[in-house]
């Protein structure tokens, strides 16, 4: 990923936050053939310091379930197009239009596992997480045989990430002018994505100060 030092972070609870935000990663691994393979995939995560955890599962016909080894997975953050218009030096300085975003590389080394002794809890902690965060209560019964069979259908994996790479592009190679005038047009758009960008910079903008 191209990196600019300026949108270089490395504070890990800012990575705790985008995925707080949004577990739905893209994992990326390259085939035998040297194609990339491709997967849209919820997971959970774990950190403890700087040892990063994620875990989830593939459908079995997935090509990439029988991947082990190095990967990719990106993490998603908010994004917002930028109008030079609302810089209160965009005539002196000719600015010109930008997007602005947050994201996380994390590269690592995948695990596989199909076992049911393995993905039966893995299936629970995924199914008690994601359904408290919607207000629901289905759960994942592995005493029930109708819910063990749906077991052999997916593969599991983990991901131990081992280089993670963060970029906050928030305008901070921009003077703090025309940062804040950058925060109040996120925060006025009827849209929730802008919001959440404009709440990433107003925190970066507060910890500069």
């Amino acid at each position: 990923m191209y990196l600019p030092r300026a949108f270089a972070e490395d504070d890990l609870t800012r990575l705790d936050a985008l995925v707080a935000r949004d577990p739905f990663i893209t994992l990326v691994t390259t085939g035998a053939d040297g194609s990339p393979q491709v997967s849209h995939l919820p997971v959970l995560y774990r950190r403890s310091g700087e040892a990063i955890l994620l875990e989830g599962h593939w459908a079995r016909p997935n090509p990439q379930a029988a991947h082990t080894g190095p990967a990719l997975a990106i993490v998603h953050g908010p994004h917002a197009y930028v109008s030079p218009s609302v810089y209160p030096d965009k005539e002196a300085a000719g600015r010109v239009p930008t997007w602005n975003y947050a994201v996380a590389h994390l590269h690592g080394a995948l695990e596989r596992f199909d076992d049911a002794a393995s993905l039966g809890p893995l299936v629970q902690r995924l199914s008690e997480h994601f359904e408290s965060l919607v207000g629901r209560d289905w759960r994942f019964d592995p005493e029930r045989e109708d819910h063990a069979r749906q077991l052999r259908g997916i593969v599991g994996f983990r991901l131990q990430v081992t280089l993670p790479v963060l970029k906050f592009k928030l305008s901070q190679n921009h003077p703090l002018a025309n940062q804040q005038a950058v925060v109040d047009d996120l925060s006025a758009r009827a849209d929730p994505e802008a919001h959440a960008l404009a709440t990433l910079m107003r925190g970066l903008i507060d910890a500069a100060d």
